[in-house]
């Protein structure tokens, strides 16, 4: 078919097999270090991978590589990126004298050090894990060996073909430890509960990243809420050549919500991501405890729920927040308007007596050029009849002049009035 495909429809349908898990068997040694990297470190992660690729001869990845597994012959590797991180899984096959000689070897050391220690970014999380064949019964020495007696956790998982060991403290070499006893699950099932293990502890931490910015953000919203406090209570006493102050009081105010919002925003969403991501891991292996231990999934949901709840507090405390100034602000700004057509009113009725006084000055003035108007016009009387005389005219001027007077007066005084009417019809 000659049909036209979508540009990204490659990328979208290959995503389904995106980072899938690998078949495992036991023993095995796993290093995972989580290493927190922004834009310019992440593109940096990917050279640095291709200068390690390229000392074990192997070519190294194109700049749209996302995701890449290889065996290098002493380790395997496993390389992730991520929105805000970059993983790198080590995985080295545990040897048999080392098991008998009660000896677990560090999947770390197997990865060359100086190229190691040259990692962009900032170390979030490391993990040493040792996937071994039996079950607790039978290595309950490494159990020992490996973790802290007093923090121990453990669960059977998998439908009790498992059981995963952890005690969630960090070592004297930087990283946290997993047991996982494979017993009889199969290579691919045994890779990923791996991988979901691995990612627990991944969503865990960075989820995590929410809790400072949560911290800092309800210091800072207790200001703010203080300040609002205050204006308005100062709005309801307020005068009116007060509230210009107090508005531009409460756009600061505004500005500074809003900007500390999208500053934390992306932060609290990305944290709430993380937590449901690692919930979805926790149910995914398939937890059911063991006599006298307490499962990873019960031990995550006690420790981390004040964090979590304080991060989705300090977002609602925001959204909260800035709902509040928006309510404050509009009724203040319905206040000036208010005040502002009463101003408008006030205005409004001077400028109408003002007009009026302006109509009744303009009735004096046209009564006296009614009067002047008839004395120019009586005048050119007294002239005409001056003049008249000479041809017969039988009054006196002075006659004419007086009986012109009243007659001239009264039609200038009819033609402003005919001359007003026309005007205010109109």
């Amino acid at each position: 078919m000659h049909l036209v495909p979508h540009p990204e429809r490659a990328s979208l349908h290959n995503e389904v097999h995106a980072r899938p898990p690998e078949a495992m068997t036991a023993p095995l040694g796993i290093a995972h270090l989580v290493m927190l990297a922004d834009s310019t470190q992440r593109v940096e992660s990917r050279h640095h991978l291709g200068v390690l690729l390229r000392d074990h001869h192997v070519p190294p990845p194109d700049e749209h590589t996302s995701h890449l597994r290889v065996d290098l012959g002493a380790f395997r590797l496993r390389w992730e990126l991520h929105t805000e991180f970059v993983t790198w899984t080590f995985t080295v096959r545990l040897k048999d004298n080392e098991l008998a000689a009660k000896q677990l070897a560090n999947a770390i050391e197997a990865v060359p050090q100086e190229w190691l220690s040259g990692l962009p970014g900032q170390c979030l999380s490391s993990i040493n894990m040792w996937v071994l064949p039996g079950s607790r019964t039978s290595g309950d020495t490494w159990r020992q060996q490996v973790l802290r007696e007093d923090a121990l956790l453990g669960s059977a998982v998998a439908n009790y073909q498992a059981e995963v060991f952890a005690d969630f403290v960090i070592q004297p070499n930087g990283s946290s430890r997993f047991l996982v006893y494979a017993d009889a699950l199969p290579p691919r099932r045994l890779g990923r509960l791996v991988q979901r293990l691995l990612e627990i502890e991944t969503y865990r931490m960075a989820a995590m990243l929410g809790l400072p910015a949560a911290r800092k953000a309800g210091a800072a919203l207790a200001s703010a809420e203080g300040d609002l406090a205050e204006i308005a209570l100062a709005i309801r006493s307020a005068e009116r050549h007060e509230e210009p102050k107090l508005l531009d009081r409460l756009t600061r105010l505004a500005a500074h919500v809003e900007s500390q919002y999208a500053a934390t925003h992306s932060r609290f969403s990305a944290s709430t991501a993380y937590f449901e991501l690692m919930d979805q891991r926790i149910t995914q292996i398939d937890e059911a405890p063991l006599e006298g231990l307490q499962t990873i999934g019960e031990f995550i949901e006690r420790r981390l729920t004040p964090a979590r709840k304080t991060c989705e507090w300090a977002a609602r405390r925001q959204d909260a927040l800035s709902g509040r100034v928006s309510r404050v602000s509009n009724l203040l700004r319905t206040r000036v308007e208010i005040e502002q057509q009463q101003s408008s009113q006030a205005l409004l009725e001077a400028l109408n007596k003002r007009q009026d006084l302006q109509l009744k000055l303009q009735a004096t003035v046209e009564g006296l050029s009614v009067a002047a108007i008839t004395y120019y016009i009586v005048g050119l009387v007294s002239y005409l009849a001056k003049g008249a005389q000479g041809i017969g005219w039988p009054f006196s001027v002075e006659s004419t002049t007086a009986l012109a007077i009243p007659l001239v007066g009264a039609s200038v005084w009819l033609s402003l009035r005919r001359l007003h009417r026309s005007m205010f019809s109109h």
